[in-house]
């Protein structure tokens, strides 16, 4: 919890810095984009690892199981890693949480000369553990640190630094496996390379500032966290599962990861050879720096309104999901899980109008992936401006979107078919629409002023029992 009065909205007086320069080392932008290189390093690699359909494996076993640990983890610590982050701090937080993703690329460098998945199916669960706790420290820093009416453009700025890493990471088995056009699992090379860029985020980490220390350029403070203890960070996760606003956004959390599993394995892992699907990701993950970007502006700059911005910006979104999960149905009626591996000819980026049709879904999932996750993303900054609390809105955003993926990837380990996939994806997408409109309808105010309710809850210091937690008006 956060300090009394002004100082705990991160609103606080003006103060004016000694340096109003937007690139001073304890601005928003600077730290936003810090915290961007940081997920390029790390979540980055890893999409492009995951991209490639089972982890790179032409069996897709190990690496189903081991997601399915890791999503199980994550959806714990997802939840948790709000509370965790408001008592350790961005530094620490991030820095365990980026180290696990080392480990888990490493597994798949053993299981390349073992193939014994025990490895793998630990590595994945440690690296839920710390992907929980590293995206609850990045949405705490995305959503708060931004002034109220370019946040859309943060998160734009964020998602297509962080997915420059997929881009990084498709060219390393593209390039390292350019010769081998039959069905094989990827080199120790492409391994090493993705161990390589996640030690230096995980290093990188520690080069963000505590909320408490960034300014921004009208002197006010993000946050002035001073004091939070484990009972207060787990009373306010419980009272999570009975925010009606968090409720209203569970069909979207579990959406948001759930495709991945069918785009991954039962498109990109399907239909192409090896080196395509590192191709096909440089553009996967290139079409979420545009879809962000895209999306981003309108959500900032499209009306005045905010409320009338968000409503727009989400039905965009709507259609362009209703239209693209169209051509993937198109699609999917031409293959089936029978047809693997027997019947499929793999396609490789050289067989000219073969490929094109195939390329552009996948280019378009990654489009629609950006533009969903960064109009979530922009929701909920738009309900509260405090770290903490945004901490655990992100939190519970991350558990709630990692339950899902585990169960996606235990969907496609029993065999379930792409056609039904396919169709639990667009339906779990379709009915987040319009709980979102709901939610910026009912939740978000043009003002500023009645956002997060008329009060804030503070944290008491820890020789006071919990029940004495007191309201303090929010003061904007």
């Amino acid at each position: 919890m956060g300090s009394y009065g002004d100082e705990e909205t991160g609103k606080g007086l003006p103060n004016s810095p000694p340096n109003n320069s937007i690139f001073r080392y304890n601005s928003p932008l600077v730290q936003v984009g810090l915290i961007g290189l940081v997920c390029f390093c790390c979540p980055g690699m890893f999409n492009a690892l995951s991209g490639m359909g089972g982890g790179g494996q032409v069996d897709h076993t190990a690496a189903n199981n081991a997601n399915t640990a890791l999503y199980t983890t994550f959806a714990i610590f997802g939840i948790l890693g709000g509370g965790i982050y408001n008592i350790l701090g961005p530094q620490k937080t991030l820095f365990v949480g980026c180290s696990t993703y080392i480990l888990y690329a490493g597994s798949f460098l053993y299981y390349n000369h073992h193939k014994h998945q025990a490895f793998v199916v630990v590595a994945g669960g440690l690296l839920g553990i710390g992907a929980g706790l590293l995206w609850a420290a990045q949405g705490a820093i995305m959503t708060s640190y931004p002034p109220h009416d370019r946040k859309g453009t943060y998160i734009s700025m964020f998602w297509s630094i962080f997915n420059m890493g997929g881009v990084i990471g498709g060219l390393i088995p593209f390039v390292s496996n350019y010769n081998r056009t039959t069905a094989a699992s990827v080199n120790d090379g492409t391994y090493i390379g993705f161990m390589i860029f996640m030690a230096i985020g995980t290093f990188l980490s520690l080069a963000i500032l505590h909320p408490s220390k960034v300014t921004r350029n009208d002197g006010s403070k993000c946050t002035n966290i001073k004091y939070s203890s484990v009972s207060v960070e787990l009373l306010q996760i419980l009272k999570l599962f009975g925010n009606w606003k968090m409720l209203l956004m569970v069909p979207a959390s579990v959406a948001s990861n759930f495709f991945y599993t069918y785009q991954f394995n039962n498109v990109n892992g399907v239909l192409f050879n090896l080196r395509t699907r590192g191709l096909n990701n440089v553009f996967y993950w290139g079409a979420q720096m545009i879809g962000s970007v895209f999306i981003g502006s309108i959500m900032d700059y499209s009306f005045k309104s905010r409320r009338a911005r968000g409503l727009v910006g989400i039905i965009i979104v709507g259609l362009l999901s209703t239209a693209i999960w169209g051509g993937g149905l198109a699609k999917q009626l031409k293959y089936s899980c029978e047809d693997v591996p027997d019947h499929i000819v793999l396609l490789d980026f050289k067989d000219g109008s073969k490929f094109a049709g195939p390329f552009v879904l996948y280019f378009s999932y990654g489009l629609l992936d950006a533009m969903f996750q960064s109009m979530v993303y922009w929701v909920i900054g738009a309900l509260a401006d405090d770290s903490e609390i945004l901490s655990r809105y992100t939190g519970f955003y991350k558990g709630i979107q990692s339950a899902g993926g585990a169960v996606a990837w235990q969907v496609d380990s029993r065999n379930v078919t792409f056609l039904n996939q396919l169709i639990a994806n667009w339906t779990l997408t379709t009915i987040s629409f319009p709980l979102l409109i709901a939610l910026i309808l009912l939740a978000v105010k043009d003002d500023n002023k009645e956002e997060e309710g008329a009060t804030k809850e503070v944290a008491i210091p820890s020789n006071h029992d919990i029940s004495t937690t007191v309201d303090k008006p929010n003061k904007e």
